[in-house]
């Protein structure tokens, strides 16, 4: 049985701070390097360290790639009464997508609702972020992104689709905890093969297929994720290439299986405003009157408490934000190793000493 590496500590402040830092170093424009820093450590503070700093290594890669541009010039490529499209231009994904939700809530405020795509950005990363900046506005968010293939179609063999993500937010009676589904499309997010990967364990043999199409545990070994739930995360995934892609002008799946050629990646922000459906004074109260319903509902035998979407992440990130955030030794060492690299001075929390 495989034993995990011990994990390493740091706190909120110094990982956004090196986060930032490494990213700026490796080519992120200034302010691109802080909002991707604080969208990575957002994600770390909640669990979800699968979309956290264990991506910076990547990103800087993609830098060097061309794949992302560090000093991209987003445009408006057309506007059209609620619906907005943005040419990203490359930029990485947190500033992108921060870019559509900012203008999806401008144009929801005009129209009481707001669509803005953003095409020809970089990794999202974790979703929820957006929808939740949406939430803490006081209106409905809607958003999703979408990528090249890497997941198994149902009933294919190989990639067909991507693990298109998709995450809600709505406001709550708590301002600074609204409700927040984020949730891939593929039975786990592929960043979720890659913590397991630093963090030195197995996976479960329904996470992914070898290059063989075979199940594997080793997640080393993984080729393509697998669909949730089979044909309902492939066929979500495949509707959300149509909302996010094709409708923004930019189709990944098929210019990918037809021309073979990797067209990059894309968003949508959706945000709903509760006066446009008679909401005065905000939607809040009646959905906090859901929640207090749904939490009143008696647990599940080995439950200990009926939790709403994104409430365990709130909880987690409160403890960690007391405690540190968790960062595993393969983590830690990719980072160090790029810092070197880079010039960049690395946290005493992730060097063990």
């Amino acid at each position: 049985m495989t034993v995990a590496p011990a994990k390493k500590l740091i706190v909120r402040e110094t990982l956004e701070a090196f986060a930032a830092a490494l990213l700026q170093a490796g080519g992120f424009r200034g302010d691109y390097a802080r909002q991707s820093a604080e969208h990575l450590v957002w994600a770390n503070l909640r669990g979800a360290d699968s979309h956290g700093v264990l991506r910076i290594p990547r990103y800087l890669e993609m830098v060097e790639l061309g794949i992302v541009k560090g000093d991209a010039q987003p445009t408006l490529s057309r506007e059209f009464a609620a619906v907005a499209v943005l040419d990203g231009d490359l930029v990485p994904g947190a500033s992108g997508m921060a870019m559509a939700t900012d203008k999806a809530v401008e144009l929801a405020g005009k129209f009481g609702i707001g669509l803005c795509s953003v095409m020809r950005t970089s990794h999202a990363g974790a979703v929820g972020y957006f929808a939740e900046r949406i939430a803490r506005a006081g209106l409905v968010g809607i958003v999703m992104s979408a990528s090249k293939p890497l997941m198994v179609y149902h009933g294919a063999r190989g990639e067909g689709v991507s693990t298109n993500p998709l995450a809600i937010g709505a406001p709550g009676n708590d301002p600074e905890r609204p409700i927040v589904l984020d949730m891939s499309t593929a039975a786990v997010a592929l960043g979720k093969v890659m913590a397991a990967k630093d963090a030195g364990q197995p996976i479960p043999p329904d996470w992914g297929v070898d290059v063989n199409g075979v199940p594997t545990t080793d997640p080393s070994q993984v080729k393509a994720v697998l669909p949730m739930a089979g044909p309902k995360g492939s066929g979500l995934s495949l509707m959300i290439e149509v909302l996010v892609s094709v409708l923004g002008g930019n189709p990944l799946i098929s210019t990918a299986l037809t021309e073979k050629r990797d067209a990059g990646f894309n968003g949508l922000a959706i945000a709903l405003h509760p006066e446009a459906f008679g909401f005065e004074h905000g939607v809040g109260a009646e959905v906090g009157r859901l929640a207090v319903a749904i939490k009143g509902l008696p647990p599940a035998e080995g439950v200990d408490a009926v939790r709403l979407p994104g409430e365990r992440g709130f909880e987690l990130a409160v403890q960690r934000m007391s405690n540190g955030i968790p960062i595993a030794a393969g983590t830690a060492r990719r980072l160090a190793e790029e810092a070197v690299r880079r010039g960049v001075s690395v946290p005493l929390e992730l060097t063990g000493r």
